[in-house]
């Protein structure tokens, strides 16, 4: 066995000595999965990207990579449908009705897919395998943040244009980047701070004109990147335990539960924002097609993510402006003035840094090589 090399940090050299009081709490409560692995951030909204090959994952070909950057240009092309969906909904269905919709539907498309990998799970108990009972508790709490991450958003493309709403939540990553350091005890360095504050500088830029045309909707967005920085914070707590599809189907049931209730309490208490109405068949028929995009977005994001490492499709992720502005401008007739493209290529160029920063730490921090 060759002697480590004295000039690379190993993992280990990069986790901090002392963990901060939040990372000591969630070990805590959540110690007997193991300290999750840090992983890139990405921007993605519609499903946990895990179990995906890193930088340094060996047999990743060349037309592997190709294939998963064709895959999630794809999906990319294809999330903003269902904002353009949502938003068309909104006229005539409540937001909390129109989220409710895309998880019961997602629920009840992925219900096969999970029962064939229960099954299968059986038999391999039946030949001597150990079964690992779900974490509900944690499944529950993904379900709940990524409905209301959801209803925010939707509430949001209710005011603002597709094209504002996306960019404005696309300061996700970085926000994951502060929750990873504060409750996982990851460290950042200056530059991911400096990386962090630039990209809040840019979400800033967007929101003010917005604030003054549409008032407190400009900020939904930001509620909704927070709530899903969290989710992604538990998914990454469970990535080590579950398959991305019984994690999807889990958060897709919960989230739904949690949106019935919300959705009886708005029919009670008269809260526009969730009160449910009596959909039209045209209504139906756009909430079921969005439960398919929902669904066929995620296995594609999944698929890209087996194929090519996270570092190389994270930039392909931000395709999904380019697509949500020319539906915004086709279907609703919006198009991003100059200060709204400058906010985005702010924000954009942090979060490239951010991926940029974080490929290089995880090929530090990858092991060598023996050498005889």
């Amino acid at each position: 066995m060759g002697k480590p090399d004295a000039r690379r940090p190993n993992a280990l050299a990069l986790k901090p000595s002392t963990p901060t009081i939040g990372a000591r709490v969630v070990y805590w409560y959540v110690g007997r999965e193991g300290w999750p692995a840090p992983c890139l951030r990405t921007p993605h909204r519609y499903g946990p990207l895990v179990n995906a090959p890193t930088a340094t994952t060996p047999g990743t070909s060349g037309r592997d990579v190709e294939t998963g950057i064709l895959i999630m240009a794809a999906a990319m092309l294809m999330v903003p449908c269902m904002d353009a969906i949502a938003k068309t909904l909104a006229a005539t269905v409540a937001p909390g009705q129109v989220a409710w919709a895309r998880f019961f539907f997602q629920t009840i498309f992925l219900l096969p897919a999970v029962l064939t990998m229960r099954r299968k799970s059986a038999r391999g108990q039946a030949a001597g395998g150990q079964a690992v009972p779900p974490r509900l508790d944690l499944h529950a709490a993904r379900g709940g943040l990524i409905a209301v991450a959801t209803l925010l958003f939707f509430w949001a493309l209710k005011h603002l244009p597709m094209a504002d709403a996306i960019a404005i939540f696309f300061v996700e990553p970085l926000i994951l980047t502060l929750l990873s350091a504060l409750l996982l005890g990851e460290p950042i360095g200056w530059r991911r701070l400096a990386a962090v504050a630039v990209g809040f500088g840019g979400a800033l830029v967007i929101i003010r004109p917005s604030w003054q045309a549409f008032g407190w909707a400009a900020v939904l967005p930001l509620g909704s990147a927070f709530c899903f920085a969290l989710y992604l914070i538990l998914t990454r707590l469970l990535a080590k335990r579950e398959s991305a599809a019984a994690m999807q189907f889990w958060a897709g049931l919960f989230g739904a539960l949690v949106l019935s209730a919300a959705l009886g309490i708005g029919a009670g208490a008269g809260i526009g924002v969730i009160e449910p109405v009596w959909p039209s068949l045209r209504d139906w028929g756009l909430m079921v097609g969005l439960g398919v995009l929902a669904t066929v977005s995620h296995i594609l994001v999944v698929f890209a993510f087996r194929r090519a490492p996270a570092g190389v499709l994270a930039p392909f992720q931000y395709i999904e402006i380019i697509s949500a502005t020319l539906l915004g401008l086709l279907v609703f007739g919006d198009f991003p003035d100059a200060t709204t493209w400058a906010g985005v290529a702010i924000i954009i160029g942090s979060g490239l840094y951010v991926f940029h920063r974080e490929r290089r730490i995880a090929r530090r921090a990858a092991p060598l090589p023996d050498t005889p």
